[in-house]
């Protein structure tokens, strides 16, 4: 849903970057909102859990901001909704974002970056009684790579092109409808492996949490090597021990970050209120969500494949706040 400003609220709305025709109530008088679109993913994945998150926050911290999360099919749906403005805000996973911003296959999108939202090392999961400890092991077993149309297949093809391995032709690729469903499969043996990334990423704690237990198959130090010697975009990341039910060791691998990204013609002054907003409560979503830990000003500007990618109504903000110079 694109951003309205209504002229007959009057001279109160102009002086409101964020007014709409929907109205808070603070103190007894109305105070004029305005609802921003947010693209999450299918149910059951780590999208919506921290698309809902984020919306509970921001609506919270700000009366005068509605961010309405909405299922999609995931990162490669959410890019050409933000693209005809069909979406204000949508999560986008690393693999997808860098395509997009360097025009791999498509012309550059010209959207924009409004925070990092946590890192995706990503990995498969196995159960624990399942023969399979190395990603060699699982070549030509059935494996999920994820729901179709997600970032999580994407990054498992970089991973695998970098160890020589193709993802349709060394396994028994299957693309989910719902990213809830891999967890089953592993459990009943429909499928040898899910792949998936994230600390706290729910498939991954719910194979965890199951009565066989969960064994996590990441990259080995050298083979981390070689993925990031073709895909240097790749970065090494760690899986923090207890990030999953009887996960004691922490778990090495590689992937990216994710993103919230703006459509284009998201006004600055409405992208600087989002900023300043989210990071004044950086402690509340914390403390509400585990992933939401690596929501800050300091690990967007990290993030970000260039820094004039990051919406210029954030990078404001970000040099008030002494983030950027």
């Amino acid at each position: 849903m694109r951003f309205v400003i209504t002229i007959l609220l009057g001279a109160a709305l102009l002086a409101n970057p964020l007014a709409g025709p929907a109205a808070a109530q603070t103190g007894g008088k109305a105070i004029p909102t305005t609802t921003l679109s947010l693209g999450t993913a299918t149910p059951g994945g780590g999208f919506p859990l921290y698309g809902n998150a984020f919306a509970e926050v921001m609506n919270a911290a700000d009366p005068q901001i509605t961010i309405a999360p909405r299922n999609t099919k995931g990162s490669n749906e959410n890019i050409p909704l933000l693209e005809k403005g069909e979406l204000d805000l949508a999560l986008v996973a690393g693999e997808p974002a860098y395509g997009a911003f360097a025009g791999i296959g498509r012309a550059p999108v010209r959207l924009k970056i409004l925070t990092a939202i946590y890192s995706n090392p990503g990995m498969f999961v196995v159960r624990a009684d399942s023969p399979y400890k190395t990603i060699r092991d699982l070549v030509g077993q059935p494996v999920a790579f994820g729901a179709k149309g997600s970032g999580l297949p994407i990054l498992a093809r970089y991973v695998l092109d970098g160890l020589g391995l193709k993802q349709d032709e060394d396994f028994k690729a299957i693309y989910l409808d719902r990213a809830g469903d891999g967890p089953a499969m592993v459990e009943d043996g429909r499928v040898a492996a899910l792949w998936g990334a994230g600390i706290g990423w729910p498939g991954f704690a719910a194979v965890a949490s199951g009565a066989s237990g969960a064994r996590f198959i990441a990259p080995s130090t050298e083979e981390i090597t070689r993925i990031r010697a073709k895909h240097a975009f790749l970065k090494p990341l760690t899986v923090p021990a207890g990030s999953y039910p009887k996960q004691a060791e922490p778990i090495a691998s590689l992937g990216s970050w994710s993103f919230v990204l703006t459509r284009e013609d998201l006004p600055d002054d409405v992208a600087y209120r989002l900023a300043k907003t989210l990071h004044g409560v950086e402690a509340t979503f914390c403390k509400q969500l585990a992933q939401a830990c690596e929501t800050t000003a300091s690990n967007t500007v990290a993030a970000a494949p260039k820094p004039e990618l990051i919406h210029p109504g954030v990078m404001k903000y970000f040099r008030e706040i002494g983030v950027v110079k």
